[in-house]
């Protein structure tokens, strides 16, 4: 009779390799920022990573080919005053990303085609309404121009990115700690410095259920799993790190309730909905480790770790659509390093055949929207659109996001600090006094070829002779002391 110690599954012997330091970025000045964010956003076009500015926020957007040292002087994403705290790429647009900052302000980008050349300092759009910094930002999953915001005036907002308003307001009694969508974008969930958490309609901002999380006073996340379950991390009171599953009626009792060690690093969990994977890492560790979640007990099998000296200050993964399908690559991690790297790690189960493997890539999300925002806020909700990989992702050309711009939402703007267009600019001030300065000084001119002719007149030609005499042999002009 036969034992199987070992449970079998398909990424049983899924490993790590960090990729070569030419194949990786580096030079790149990370941001210091103790906010629980992490500081770093790919698609398959562009790495972005938040960095140390001075005189505000700024963050860097490099196309993924340009590998290698970053220049000190590479063109910025900066328009905000205060430091950044979040980004994130909308998931229907390569080319688009929002940003949160310590301003309080949301702002939407749009990167051209092939990176910057210059750097960036106005936005596509700006979203007034938080009345302290914003800390948290994120996309609809199936829903064109939705995102939501959190600040630390305890409020997640809903906007409709196309044309600035705010759609909900969520309010909470405490600091915002993390949100996230459910598969179809028509539930959220959030947690809250209270030790709580909720989950809310996020149209009409009404709180569906709410009940007691961990029990640790550190930060603690939520996220929602493809089944819609609800997979949270935090601490307890003794500070050791745990991570739960959940039902989202039963929130207040879990379904299994894990202790991974004791260490102050907030977990950050990355959720693959395709395979139901899941990787647990947080800042200040020098590990990631990988999970895979079933339907049977217990539920959350333990995989493997990656292990590596230097510890993590942000870490971003890659869409699926990103990854490569020929090398049986599942997951690419972009882990930030406080020494000013940026290093790739593949993660990759081995396989013999070079043939696509239907069990490790199964329709994946695409980056076309299932609905509108329109149809979104008027009740409708959509699955999001999947795609295969089989044939490799292509991407579409897409169109450059449109904003419409109403009447009252400019009523509502606040007023900015720089002058009307009527009145002139510094340039054209300093055209006009160069331009006073130029008539006195021939005015001046006039009045002393003016007197000169009168003095030359009284001496009798004596003025002229003596500025001749003031010129030497090599033809130099030896001034009097009135002459300029």
């Amino acid at each position: 009779m036969s034992f199987r110690i070992v449970r079998n599954s398909r990424f049983r012997h899924v490993f790590a390799q960090p990729s070569k330091r030419d194949n990786c970025y580096d030079n790149i000045k990370i941001t210091k920022s103790s906010w629980d964010s992490n500081f770093c956003a790919i698609n398959p076009k562009f790495l972005a990573i938040v960095i140390e500015a001075a005189g505000g926020g700024a963050f860097l957007v490099i196309p993924l080919q340009k590998t290698g040292r970053v220049d000190v002087n590479y063109p910025l994403v900066s328009g905000h005053k205060g430091a950044v705290l979040d980004i994130a790429w909308c998931p229907f647009n390569d080319n688009v990303i929002a940003s949160a900052s310590e301003d309080g302000i949301v702002r939407v980008w749009c990167i051209p085609e092939g990176g910057l050349t210059r750097s960036l300092v106005e936005p596509a759009v700006e979203l007034f309404g938080h009345q302290r910094r914003a800390g948290v930002v994120s996309w609809h999953p199936s829903a064109n121009n939705i995102l939501l915001s959190a600040g630390a005036d305890c409020k997640v907002r809903i906007w409709n990115v196309g044309t600035g308003e705010t759609i909900a307001q969520l309010d909470h009694p405490d600091l915002i700690f993390h949100c996230c969508w459910n598969w179809n974008g028509s539930k959220l969930v959030t947690t809250c410095k209270d030790k709580r958490i909720r989950v809310f309609d996020p149209r009409t901002g009404k709180l569906k259920v709410e009940a007691m999380g961990h029990d640790g006073a550190k930060p603690q996340k939520a996220i929602y799993l493809r089944n819609g379950h609800l997979l949270t991390v935090g601490f307890s009171r003794m500070s050791e790190r745990q991570y739960a599953l959940r039902k989202e009626s039963a929130i207040a009792d879990p379904i299994i309730l894990e202790t991974l060690d004791t260490t102050n690093g907030v977990l950050f969990p990355f959720y693959d909905p395709d395979v139901n994977l899941l990787y647990l890492c947080a800042k200040g560790d020098s590990n990631v480790r990988y999970f895979e979640i079933t339907e049977e007990a217990p539920y959350i099998h333990y995989i493997s770790t990656y292990q590596s000296s230097e510890p993590q200050r942000g870490m971003g993964m890659m869409p699926k659509r990103g990854c490569d399908v020929k090398t049986c690559e599942i997951a690419r991690f972009y882990k930030l390093h406080s020494r000013g790297l940026c290093e790739v790690i593949p993660f990759t189960v081995p396989r013999k055949s070079d043939l696509f493997q239907d069990d490790l890539y199964p329709d994946t999300l695409a980056d076309t929207p299932a609905i509108s925002a329109e149809e979104w806020i008027e009740g409708k909700d959509a699955d999001p659109i999947l795609m295969s990989l089989k044939d490799g992702y292509v991407p579409q050309k897409k169109a450059e996001l449109k904003t419409v711009t109403k009447s009252n939402i400019l009523d509502n703007m606040p007023k900015k600090n720089n002058q009307t267009s009527n009145q002139p600019s510094k340039i054209e001030e300093l055209l006009e006094e160069v331009k006073k300065l130029k008539t006195t000084i021939q005015k001046h001119e006039l009045r002393i070829f003016d007197l000169e002719k009168k003095l030359d007149s009284r001496t009798g030609g004596q003025m002229n002779f003596l500025k001749k005499a003031q010129t030497n042999n090599h033809g130099e002009k030896h001034l009097m002391p009135d002459e300029v």
